[in-house]
């Protein structure tokens, strides 16, 4: 008989918009891409509102400096639209400018950088400043997320824990994590050095997969992966993000969320609750700065 489905609030803590209606356009999805059109909170609100959702936190989709103002101007006054993950590079020589004008807006939840964008975390932490640069991110009480998961990305990780142990860091998308063959072992070893980390979280989103006949609905297909993310992060730091709308390349949002619920349905009420609502919120919110750091 199957297990019942969580059935309480939800926040979902990954989910991005655009609009190439802009006089500037986008840079990212292009021309052609099946996501390019405008995705806004409107939009967002008329996929999730049918299943409890309460909030939601936008992660940038743009490199560009002026989208964090975009993003920051889209969400203001947008009830259920709780803050957003901007993106500026610490290589860059307005960065301290930059985040110190974010960093007095409540929106304002953290940055992302990871290996996207044409950048490279395990690298660009040697650079000149990135390391102050993150530290300045720390003290601000903000937090770190990163993307796309594969072996380099993790290494990065470690490095950048290593050397800011007060850092918040937000592992994204780590369900769909890409190895090579041959660096499984090493990959592994260095997931799980990470998440000895108390301050490093695992963000479950990107969990539906396709197979040969399409989305693969059988729960027992993800259970070692999540089974092996659960053990490393615990239920106290795992927690939900849809991924809207890049997630209906695979399925909709009705669809994939009730994977996802399907995929929690044997752990207990309280721990579900956690990874759908809680988690987001203790992890997210800001922290007061600290003199010290």
């Amino acid at each position: 008989m199957p297990l019942p489905l969580y059935s309480g609030p939800i926040i979902d803590s990954h989910l991005h918009l655009f609009d190439p209606r802009r006089p500037q356009g986008i840079p990212w999805p292009e021309p052609g891409n099946r996501l390019y059109a405008a995705h806004l909170p409107a939009d967002y609100r008329a996929v999730a509102s049918a299943h409890n959702v309460i909030g939601a936190i936008a992660v940038e989709a743009s490199p560009w400096r002026d989208d964090n103002r975009w993003l920051l101007e889209t969400l203001r006054n947008t009830p259920g639209m709780l803050g957003f993950v901007g993106n500026l590079d610490p290589r860059e020589a307005s960065f301290a400018a930059d985040l110190d004008a974010l960093a007095k807006e409540p929106l304002f939840l953290g940055l992302r950088y990871g290996n996207l964008w044409d950048r490279d975390l395990l690298l660009d932490q040697t650079r000149p400043g990135f390391i102050d640069g993150l530290r300045q991110l720390a003290a601000c009480g903000r937090s770190l997320d990163s993307a796309n998961p594969n072996p380099r990305l993790i290494k990065g990780l470690l490095h950048l824990s290593d050397a800011l142990p007060q850092l918040r860091i937000v592992v994204d998308h780590l369900p769909n994590t890409q190895v090579p063959a041959g660096e499984e072992t090493a990959y592994h070893a260095d997931l799980l050095r990470l998440a000895e980390r108390p301050n490093v979280f695992a963000k479950l989103a990107e969990i539906p997969q396709l197979g040969p006949h399409g989305l693969i609905t059988d729960t027992a297909f993800y259970n070692d992966r999540l089974a092996v993310l659960w053990e490393a992060f615990g239920e106290d730091r795992c927690f939900f993000g849809s991924d809207w709308p890049n997630s209906d390349h695979l399925a909709d949002f009705a669809t994939t969320l009730s994977l996802v619920k399907s995929c929690m349905a044997d752990k207990p009420e309280a721990v579900q609750a956690k990874f759908f609502v809680h988690n987001a919120v203790r992890i997210y919110t800001p922290t007061p700065a600290h003199g010290d750091l």
